[in-house]
């Protein structure tokens, strides 16, 4: 029932193939993700170095994803590479693919229960919202946070009522994460007690929070929820009561909030 997608696939895209012919130094496959659209892998885009076999790398039938590396947008033909795509490249398209096997499930439940043709109403769907959402599990992950998301397909009451009730049942909200990173110094004799005492209670203010001792005096402290706006009070509701409690007991305190960029170039 999957919604395949009309005309040629973008330059660097990843797409899930079909492996349907094996040739001694090409492959062809099937591109699952359009209709009708088949592509060629060159031997030299299989896989590093050289290749004595190459059935040692591919089969028949097998599923692969595979990355576009150039299109003849006039004879229609559809270079691919295979040893191009990452093992988390391969991870997220997994991911990717099973999210919207789950969303198709939904769809075609709800077709069931309202007795109403799945393969059109899927159809339909994914049309409506091919222009604002890679996938429909997207559409449901906003709606779980943002009802308007769902409403504004126009769908039938009675479509919109079951489907509301199923995403809610089936869908978990997607989750954010913040991270920070906090100093805490004390020339008391019993400093570590005392900031054992401060991180402990910052803690205690929300189970949503995670800290963990880097060393040197340093402390990470994380916030995963299911929205930045809340996430972001939880963290500045942890970090001003350790400022609070750092004063108090006479520590010296700062806060930097560490985001992804940051975290990646120091990786």
């Amino acid at each position: 029932m999957a919604g395949k997608k009309k005309g040629l696939p973008l330059e660097s895209e990843l797409v899930l193939c079909t492996v349907s012919k094996i040739y001694p130094h090409c492959v062809f496959v099937d591109i699952d993700d359009y209709e009708d659209k088949q592509g060629m892998i060159n031997i030299s885009e299989i896989a590093p170095g050289r290749i004595r076999n190459i059935n040692d790398f591919v089969r028949m039938g097998k599923k692969i994803v595979c990355k576009v590396l150039r299109i003849d947008q006039e004879k229609g033909h559809i270079d691919l590479s295979l040893r191009r795509v990452t093992e988390s490249q391969r991870r997220e398209k997994a991911e990717m693919i099973k999210k919207e096997q789950k969303s198709e499930k939904i769809v075609e439940f709800v077709a069931q229960k309202l007795k109403i043709d799945k393969v059109k109403l899927y159809a339909d769907m994914v049309a409506k919202t091919a222009n604002q959402y890679p996938t429909l599990h997207d559409l449901f992950e906003e709606f779980i946070v943002n009802e308007s998301a769902l409403k504004s397909l126009g769908l039938p009451q009675n479509i919109y009522d079951a489907l509301s009730e199923v995403i809610k049942q089936r869908i978990k909200p997607p989750e954010v994460k913040i991270d920070g990173e906090i100093k805490l110094k004390t020339y008391a004799t019993d400093g570590i007690n005392t900031i054992k005492e401060i991180i402990a209670a910052a803690e205690k203010t929300d189970s949503k929070i995670l800290m963990r001792y880097l060393g040197g005096g340093s402390y990470g402290i994380s916030v995963t929820h299911d929205n930045f706006k809340d996430a972001e009070k939880v963290m500045k509701a942890a970090t001003d009561l350790i400022e609070q409690k750092a004063k108090k007991l006479d520590c010296e305190f700062s806060f930097e909030r560490i985001d992804k960029k940051q975290k990646k170039a120091e990786a």
